[in-house]
């Protein structure tokens, strides 16, 4: 499986973040917390180098408990600010801003310091690859909806500023992969959450390898949702989930494409349960699999 995916509009907008973010005070980048290594682009950090940083593990609320613990203590020792939230949840995101200010603290106090009266806005870049759920936090955080939304990679196009309050600025962006994707797990990772598009993946591999993952780390998770009893051969697991959901062509033939769809969108949508996709082990920050 070999997934190499970067549309033309993304070298533009790596161009534009690379001229914004010199006019930001702290980056906060989103990661989908079931994947919060493979979904860190190792590009955000070449140009965050010298910025504050603060990370949110978004989706916690499909993510795996334990496994995000353990991601938010690896991002910390990273030196990161971490908070994890379901995007969704207003009252989540709005912990943002304190976290902005804290992070900020330094400068506001050095602005005191020069005799600076007018408030000048602390200004943080929002930013994260295709559909980490990004402008769902920002019209969740901001109140009203602001940035398009979609379950679907590059609905943001182009970057744009928000006013917060008197004291926050944010700038969203575009959702960006790197050039790269560097292995085929992390590739797998990232068409798992649909951060890649659909119409460009080996659907049925993708679903085969999602499978065999869940037989050796939640098989009762998938027992229990399509009612299965063997788990030792992936073909057949695929089939027999296949006949449970009823996915049938005319004329009787087992559609297997249209189960595929099903079990993703299962995944996606959190219906499978709380599964995490990776562990702190598993992959480090720079996105090279450990031997």
């Amino acid at each position: 499986m070999d997934i190499n995916w970067y549309p033309g509009h993304m070298t533009g907008a790596r161009r534009k973040m690379e001229e914004d973010i010199k006019l930001c005070d702290v980056v906060v980048e989103l990661l989908d917390a079931r994947i919060p290594g493979s979904s860190k682009n190792p590009d955000i950090d070449t140009l965050a180098a010298n910025k504050k940083r603060i990370i949110i593990l978004n989706k916690v609320d499909m993510a795996d408990p334990a496994v995000t613990e353990a991601w938010t203590e690896y991002y910390k020792a990273k030196g990161f600010t971490v908070l994890r939230m379901d995007s969704r949840v207003r009252k989540q995101t709005l912990k943002v801003t304190d976290a902005v200010r804290m992070a900020c603290k330094d400068k506001i106090e050095r602005d005191k310091r020069r005799g600076i009266v007018a408030v000048r806005p602390i200004k943080a870049m929002v930013a994260g690859i295709p559909n980490v759920g990004k402008s769902t936090f920002i019209n969740s955080y901001v109140g009203k909806t602001t940035a398009k939304t979609g379950n679907k990679p590059g609905v943001t196009r182009g970057n744009q500023w928000i006013r917060i309050s008197k004291d926050v600025n944010l700038l969203d962006t575009p959702g960006i992969l790197w050039p790269k994707l560097g292995s085929e797990e992390i590739g797998l990772r990232l068409a798992l959450i649909g951060s890649i598009n659909d119409n460009i993946l080996e659907l049925h591999e993708i679903t085969l390898k999602f499978l065999d993952f869940l037989v050796d780390n939640y098989c009762n998770i998938l027992k229990d949702r399509y009612i299965i009893e063997k788990l030792d051969n992936r073909e057949a697991l695929l089939e027999e989930i296949t006949l449970y959901k009823k996915c049938i062509k005319k004329g009787g033939e087992p559609d297997v494409d249209k189960a595929c769809k099903l079990i993703l969108d299962d995944f996606r949508s959190g219906k499978l349960g709380r599964i995490s996709l990776e562990k702190p082990e598993d992959t480090d920050i720079n996105h090279e699999e450990k031997d």
